[in-house]
């Protein structure tokens, strides 16, 4: 009996095969997404036609045996791991820029100078919150340097209320120096 008529082959090799495809083109059809709307549409051709390809490949083997069930649930599953291991990767990559707004009770001079001898811009003003008095403190930070800029608020003030935006393009502003190396390889996108 042939290798291709067993059932280690239908039941076994083929649906981890086609998982394993669905998991890539899924994970660089998520990335491809996440390039496009952070302005790197330069790559985003480029991995559309992988994911494609491979897509392809995959939607063949379900179609050639539309009675194994395997099949499909190698398929779906593909897709449901590839969105989970497309947005780890992007978290990892943490592409572009977002505005980070800092809402304190507390006077805001403190973490304002953390923040500004970090080499983060910083924005800042006074306003009237439903409670009483607060500090508005306004910061546009590489993504990659979130986690830094939350460590600097909770060691100011833990209670302090801050929310998170992305941001598509930017132009000019203060970023912190040790960053520059990766700004080589993923430019900083300019607005027009």
């Amino acid at each position: 009996m042939p290798f291709s008529e067993t059932i280690w082959y239908s039941y076994v090799l083929i649906p981890g095969l086609i998982f394993l495809s669905r998991v890539t083109d899924v994970t660089i059809g998520t990335i491809r997404i996440v390039f496009v709307s952070k302005g790197y549409k330069a790559l985003a051709p480029v991995l559309g036609f992988f994911e494609i390809f491979i897509w392809l490949l995959a939607m063949s083997k379900v179609f050639q045996n539309l009675d194994n069930w395997f099949y499909y649930v190698a398929y779906a599953g593909g897709f449901g791991m590839g969105n989970f291991v497309g947005l780890k990767i992007e978290e990892r990559l943490a592409l572009g820029y977002i505005n980070i707004r800092i809402i304190t009770q507390l006077s805001g001079t403190k973490l304002i100078t953390l923040l500004s001898n970090s080499g983060y811009g910083v924005t800042h003003m006074e306003a009237q919150g439903s409670q009483g008095k607060v500090s508005v403190i306004y910061c546009i930070i590489k993504r990659s340097n979130l986690q830094e800029v939350i460590n600097l608020i909770h060691e100011y003030n833990p209670k302090a209320f801050y929310t998170i935006e992305d941001i598509r393009f930017t132009n000019k502003g203060v970023f912190p120096l040790k960053n520059m190396e990766r700004s080589k390889l993923f430019p900083l996108r300019k607005s027009k």
